[in-house]
């Protein structure tokens, strides 16, 4: 079997890989059958030089290879017939801008196996970024509370070499002991988040402490779904109930926005599960939060300031609230808002190796070896037969299919 690592082709260019130049070896010392070539790139963090040095074999040409990994969409024009690839496709959501990608799979007979739809039978994520979201959006949302309130000055994390001297700065932040965080999302994002608070030594307080008291120094509470839902019916929750038939509940988290300072977002949102906050809660007379950073980006959702996506190269915006609007960020009467929706990319070199172990732990040998769990099956979206896999055939006219 050979598999291939391709280069990054989407504009703007993506800095991450797969798998790092250790991992390439695991996988050749691991499964001594399997060949593996990576195809050159200069976009990459991590160097074409790093890849040889480590004697993993460069090659243009990736057309003898079976299986191909990527990060990012692949442009129409970079695909390869009649191959199986891994990459975010995003397009299993009906995604209108990547129709032409699905359509291009299925007229070149790739196998699309979608990085996002790779489950354990229980339903569970296997691979995600998730945790580098958590970890750089969470050093973007003190960045943007010291541009907020001009005490201090962090630079960007894609301007680090790696998170070690990201982390470096954040001596810098300077809190006044009166300022509460609040985080939400018990996943690989707020796991990640967790980890820059605690590597900061800030506080952990519970929920209904951070609501009543004052500690004199900086604290954050680490929000479940049951501290800022409640049934409408009697006040109660339940989990099951929740995750099943959201409607029945409303968002209780204004007593959380009365009491915080900044809001790290790093929740999970099913659709129609209740909003945390509205454009109407936002104009309050008692609201306190003054920086959201919002990890998960749900755009018009759930974090009513959220109202479009930032980006690296410009990542902090203004919300006002009474005009429901964006603004310069720093605005007298907004509030600072970080949404970037790609921030692992600001990490590339540990975010890579991150999502590479994962790869290399739980996805390689199912590749390898064989997938008895059906878990690559139920993660291919078209066929090497140039049709879609039958979970994925409500996708037909997304793919232009409808009639033939």
């Amino acid at each position: 079997m050979r598999i291939g690592i391709i280069r990054e082709g989407k504009v703007p260019p993506d800095q991450r890989v797969p798998l790092t130049p250790e991992q390439c070896t695991q996988v050749l010392e691991r499964f001594p059958y399997v060949e593996l070539m990576v195809q050159p790139s200069e976009v990459r963090r991590i160097t074409d030089q790093e890849y040889a040095d480590r004697g993993v074999e460069l090659s243009e040409d990736l057309s003898d290879c079976d299986v191909l990994f990527g990060v990012k969409e692949v442009p129409v024009d970079q695909l390869i017939p009649d191959k199986t690839y891994f990459f975010f496709s995003h397009t299993y959501k009906l995604q209108p801008y990547n129709a032409d990608l699905l359509k291009a799979c299925l007229d070149k007979r790739i196998r699309l196996i979608d990085y996002e739809l790779l489950k354990r039978p229980g339903g569970r994520r296997i691979i995600g970024f998730g945790r580098y979201a958590g970890v750089v959006g969470t050093y973007n949302a003190f960045r943007t509370f010291g541009g907020q309130h001009g005490t201090y000055d962090l630079p960007r994390a894609i301007d680090c070499e790696d998170r070690s001297e990201m982390e470096s700065h954040l001596s810098k932040v300077n809190l006044a002991p009166d300022t509460k965080i609040a985080l939400t999302g018990r996943g690989r994002v707020g796991n990640g988040a967790r980890e820059i608070l605690e590597t900061m030594r800030i506080r952990e307080v519970h929920p209904i402490d951070f609501l009543r008291e004052d500690f004199g120094e900086p604290v954050f509470t680490h929000l479940d779904l049951e501290d800022y839902n409640r049934r409408k019916s009697d006040s109660g929750f339940d989990f099951k109930e929740f995750c099943d038939d959201p409607l029945g509940y409303e968002s209780t988290f204004m007593a959380f926005a009365r009491s915080t300072d900044l809001f790290i977002a790093g929740h999970f949102w099913a659709e129609g599960s209740p909003f945390l906050f509205t454009r109407q809660d936002v104009r309050d007379e008692d609201w306190r939060i003054s920086v959201v950073a919002d990890i998960s980006c749900d755009i018009d959702g759930p974090v009513a300031s959220t109202i479009e996506p930032s980006t690296i190269a410009d990542p902090m915006y203004g919300y006002d609230p009474i005009g429901e609007s964006r603004v310069p960020f720093g605005t007298k009467g907004s509030i600072g808002v970080m949404a970037v929706d790609n921030l692992p990319c600001e990490l590339p070199r540990d975010a890579s190796a991150d999502f590479g172990a994962t790869l290399l732990e739980h996805v390689i040998p199912l590749v390898a070896e064989g997938d008895a769990q059906g878990i690559l099956e139920r993660a291919s979206e078209t066929t090497l037969q140039g049709e879609l896999n039958a979970p994925f055939a409500y996708l037909s006219e997304y793919a232009g299919l409808t009639g033939q």
